[in-house]
């Protein structure tokens, strides 16, 4: 069987203690901001609007850059990088990031989450989350906890 790929981005991003996450409508299940790279995109762009579409706020990404060098241009370099299966034949090139609130931090949801919220280290225990997710969390809290 063929599989077909996509890249993605998701986005961890942490305030106060507190990791940003959404319920998904369609796939029912809590998860960073993410989504597709979009034709003619930076990673580093998309991870930022996806944040900005689904939680309304705006974010600076967290990460090294390879090269302190202005040409060629250096990317924020990914938290991590996996391939997820999103249906038999199709699979997800994550490129996972970590971010922290540039500005106001008041959520606004849009169609696809059904619920949104900063959440605590307590908080996140209380939720349904992957082992996956709440792997990357954890990563995100000890990292920039105190962001």
């Amino acid at each position: 069987m063929s599989v077909t790929r996509d890249f993605a981005v998701a986005t961890f991003v942490v305030h106060r203690g507190r990791v940003l996450l959404l319920h998904h409508a369609k796939l029912s299940k809590w998860l960073p901001p993410g989504g597709h790279i979009e034709p003619h995109e930076l990673p580093d762009e998309a991870a930022v609007r996806e944040v900005r579409e689904e939680a309304g706020i705006d974010v600076r990404l967290v990460g090294e850059r390879a090269l302190p060098v202005d040409d060629p241009r250096q990317l924020i370099i990914p938290r991590g990088v996996q391939v997820e299966t999103i249906a038999p034949g199709h699979e997800h090139i994550d490129l996972v990031y970590f971010a922290v609130p540039v500005g106001d931090t008041r959520l606004t949801r849009n169609r696809e989450a059904l619920d949104i919220g900063w959440f605590t280290r307590d908080e996140l225990e209380a939720l349904p989350l992957t082992r996956e997710i709440r792997l990357w969390t954890e990563k995100a809290l000890a990292e920039l906890g105190a962001g």
